[in-house]
């Protein structure tokens, strides 16, 4: 079966699953396919769903990935020991775990497209990581407290694994206390991938981005911490500070090597 092809049988099956879209019409073209696949999936409640769907789904998403281009840790050029800084898609890069910056629910992002890297990540990775991180979530019986995380497969990404922080949000004048709940953050998801013997973890800018924590401030946590711990635990772990932006990428470079 041809991508087109799996987009369109996706969409349909989306569509004649809810009721509510009985009227909504699959686009002639693709952009606007890729958008309504994309858009019906972030909004999808986590439920059952049919193998058959999964199976062409994960064929679908295997295959886009193929398009993007898949980013080995090894094309990575180290810039301190054991210490990584890229700058671009963290869907795309292929370690041990990536870290996603979630929300409470910890069911990723309901926005239809949203830009937020909640959103790229359940996106890409399919609806079973929605579904992954409600049984987390019904087994714990509360929302997930800020500065600690849980791990789930990766499913269709290239890492093997997705580890989920809540940071901290800013509403007003930053605080000591959103400090340390952002250095927990950092401390929680790498003493996670030491249980589970991981050996690589890439780490987007955890609050930085919707949840308003001040970019400059993050990057100094995030570098501080992570070597901390590299230092204190002796663990062989490559870190990888994925960034997206520009002033990002300056940031970090300024921090490091």
């Amino acid at each position: 079966m041809k991508q087109s092809e799996r987009q369109i049988e996706l969409l349909r099956f989306l569509l004649n699953e809810n009721q509510e879209y009985a009227n909504l019409q699959i686009p002639s073209e693709d952009r606007k396919q890729r958008e309504l696949l994309r858009a019906l999936m972030n909004v999808r409640q986590p439920r059952g769903i049919s193998e058959e769907f999964l199976a062409m789904q994960d064929e679908y998403l295997q295959e886009e990935l193929k398009n993007r281009g898949i980013v080995s840790l090894k094309s990575l050029a180290e810039i301190e020991k054991a210490l990584y800084l890229w700058r671009g898609d963290i869907t795309t890069l292929e370690v041990d775990a990536i870290v996603n910056a979630a929300n409470s629910r910890l069911l990723g992002c309901f926005i239809p497209n949203h830009r937020c890297i909640d959103n790229a990540i359940h996106s890409f990775a399919g609806i079973q990581l929605r579904l992954a991180c409600d049984a987390l979530m019904k087994k714990q019986g509360h929302e997930e407290p800020v500065g600690k995380a849980q791990i789930t497969s990766a499913y269709n990404l290239p890492s093997k694994y997705v580890i989920h922080t809540v940071g901290p949000i800013i509403s007003g004048t930053l605080t000591q206390r959103d400090s340390e709940l952002l250095e927990s953050c950092y401390r929680s998801c790498l003493e996670l991938a030491s249980e589970n013997d991981l050996k690589s973890i890439a780490f987007c800018c955890i609050s930085t981005g919707e949840f308003r924590f001040p970019s400059d401030v993050a990057a100094q946590i995030a570098v501080r911490t992570v070597k901390k711990y590299l230092s204190e635990n002796n663990k062989e772990m490559k870190v990888v500070f994925n960034v997206f932006k520009e002033e990002d990428e300056r940031l970090y470079r300024e921090l490091l090597g």
